[in-house]
Protein backbone atom coordinates (compact mmCIF):
# COMPACT_ATOMS: atom_id res chain seq x y z
CA UNK A 1 0.00 0.00 0.00
CA UNK A 2 2.89 2.38 0.70
CA UNK A 3 4.36 1.59 -2.74
CA UNK A 4 1.25 2.87 -4.54
CA UNK A 5 2.16 6.48 -3.74
CA UNK A 6 5.91 6.35 -4.35
CA UNK A 7 5.73 7.60 -7.94
CA UNK A 8 3.38 10.48 -7.13
CA UNK A 9 4.71 13.72 -5.75
CA UNK A 10 2.44 15.81 -3.61
CA UNK A 11 2.91 19.54 -3.44
CA UNK A 12 1.11 22.68 -2.50
CA UNK A 13 0.64 24.02 -6.03
CA UNK A 14 -1.70 22.66 -8.68
CA UNK A 15 -0.08 20.67 -11.49
CA UNK A 16 -0.47 23.44 -14.05
CA UNK A 17 1.62 25.75 -11.81
CA UNK A 18 4.34 23.25 -10.90
CA UNK A 19 4.76 20.94 -13.90
CA UNK A 20 6.82 21.61 -16.99
CA UNK A 21 10.49 21.05 -17.77
CA UNK A 22 11.75 23.24 -14.93
CA UNK A 23 8.85 22.92 -12.49
CA UNK A 24 7.71 26.45 -13.34
CA UNK A 25 4.32 25.49 -14.72
CA UNK A 26 2.85 24.04 -17.87
CA UNK A 27 4.23 26.03 -20.83
CA UNK A 28 1.09 25.36 -22.87
CA UNK A 29 -1.33 26.57 -20.18
CA UNK A 30 -2.99 29.80 -21.33
CA UNK A 31 -5.12 30.48 -18.26
CA UNK A 32 -4.37 33.61 -16.28
CA UNK A 33 -4.19 33.86 -12.53
CA UNK A 34 -5.78 36.78 -10.73
CA UNK A 35 -2.44 38.46 -10.01
CA UNK A 36 -1.52 38.24 -13.69
CA UNK A 37 -4.80 39.82 -14.79
CA UNK A 38 -4.75 42.59 -12.20
CA UNK A 39 -1.04 43.40 -11.88
CA UNK A 40 1.29 41.83 -14.44
CA UNK A 41 -0.66 42.58 -17.62
CA UNK A 42 -1.55 46.19 -16.65
CA UNK A 43 2.14 46.74 -15.82
CA UNK A 44 3.09 45.45 -19.28
CA UNK A 45 0.39 47.64 -20.84
CA UNK A 46 1.76 50.72 -19.08
CA UNK A 47 5.32 50.02 -20.21
CA UNK A 48 4.32 49.44 -23.83
CA UNK A 49 1.98 52.44 -23.92
CA UNK A 50 4.67 54.74 -22.52
CA UNK A 51 7.27 53.42 -24.95
CA UNK A 52 5.23 53.20 -28.16
CA UNK A 53 2.09 55.33 -28.00
CA UNK A 54 2.59 58.08 -25.41
CA UNK A 55 6.30 58.70 -25.77
CA UNK A 56 5.93 62.40 -26.60
CA UNK A 57 3.69 62.97 -23.56
CA UNK A 58 6.16 61.10 -21.34
CA UNK A 59 9.03 63.18 -22.71
CA UNK A 60 7.28 66.53 -22.26
CA UNK A 61 6.19 65.64 -18.73
CA UNK A 62 9.72 64.49 -17.87
CA UNK A 63 11.25 67.73 -19.14
CA UNK A 64 8.69 69.80 -17.25
CA UNK A 65 9.34 67.82 -14.07
CA UNK A 66 13.10 68.39 -14.36
CA UNK A 67 12.62 72.13 -14.78
CA UNK A 68 9.94 72.53 -12.10
CA UNK A 69 11.65 70.60 -9.32
CA UNK A 70 9.51 70.64 -6.17
CA UNK A 71 6.80 72.69 -7.86
CA UNK A 72 6.08 70.05 -10.50
CA UNK A 73 2.69 69.29 -8.95
CA UNK A 74 1.49 72.77 -9.82
CA UNK A 75 3.54 73.69 -12.88
CA UNK A 76 3.20 70.39 -14.77
CA UNK A 77 -0.44 69.63 -14.09
CA UNK A 78 -1.50 70.14 -17.72
CA UNK A 79 1.25 67.87 -19.04
CA UNK A 80 0.42 65.23 -16.42
CA UNK A 81 -3.22 65.37 -17.50
CA UNK A 82 -2.21 64.88 -21.14
CA UNK A 83 -0.11 61.86 -20.18
CA UNK A 84 -2.93 60.44 -18.05
CA UNK A 85 -5.42 60.90 -20.91
CA UNK A 86 -3.12 59.18 -23.39
CA UNK A 87 -2.53 56.21 -21.06
CA UNK A 88 -6.24 55.94 -20.20
CA UNK A 89 -7.15 55.84 -23.89
CA UNK A 90 -4.71 53.00 -24.43
CA UNK A 91 -6.07 51.04 -21.45
CA UNK A 92 -9.58 51.27 -22.95
CA UNK A 93 -8.44 50.05 -26.38
CA UNK A 94 -9.47 46.37 -26.57
CA UNK A 95 -6.99 45.54 -29.34
CA UNK A 96 -4.14 46.95 -27.29
CA UNK A 97 -5.23 45.02 -24.19
CA UNK A 98 -5.42 41.79 -26.20
CA UNK A 99 -2.01 42.43 -27.77
CA UNK A 100 -0.41 42.98 -24.35
CA UNK A 101 -2.11 39.89 -22.94
CA UNK A 102 -0.81 37.77 -25.82
CA UNK A 103 2.70 39.19 -25.39
CA UNK A 104 2.59 38.40 -21.68
CA UNK A 105 1.42 34.84 -22.35
CA UNK A 106 4.16 34.39 -24.96
CA UNK A 107 6.82 35.62 -22.51
CA UNK A 108 5.43 33.41 -19.72
CA UNK A 109 5.36 30.36 -22.01
CA UNK A 110 8.97 30.97 -23.03
CA UNK A 111 10.00 31.37 -19.38
CA UNK A 112 8.24 28.17 -18.37
CA UNK A 113 9.77 26.31 -21.31
CA UNK A 114 13.38 27.53 -20.88
CA UNK A 115 13.63 28.73 -17.28
CA UNK A 116 15.23 32.00 -18.44
CA UNK A 117 13.63 35.34 -17.68
CA UNK A 118 13.30 37.93 -20.40
CA UNK A 119 15.13 41.16 -19.73
CA UNK A 120 12.73 43.98 -18.94
CA UNK A 121 13.45 47.20 -20.79
CA UNK A 122 12.19 50.09 -18.71
CA UNK A 123 11.35 53.50 -20.10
Amino acid sequence: MANAYQDEQFGVLKDKYSKGPFGLGDPDDLTLRRVEKEIMIPQKMKEIAKREHCSTEVQTFGECAKQAGLLLTFQCRDKANLLHTCLSNMYKNEEFVERCTQEYLKDRTEYRRTGKKKLIKRV
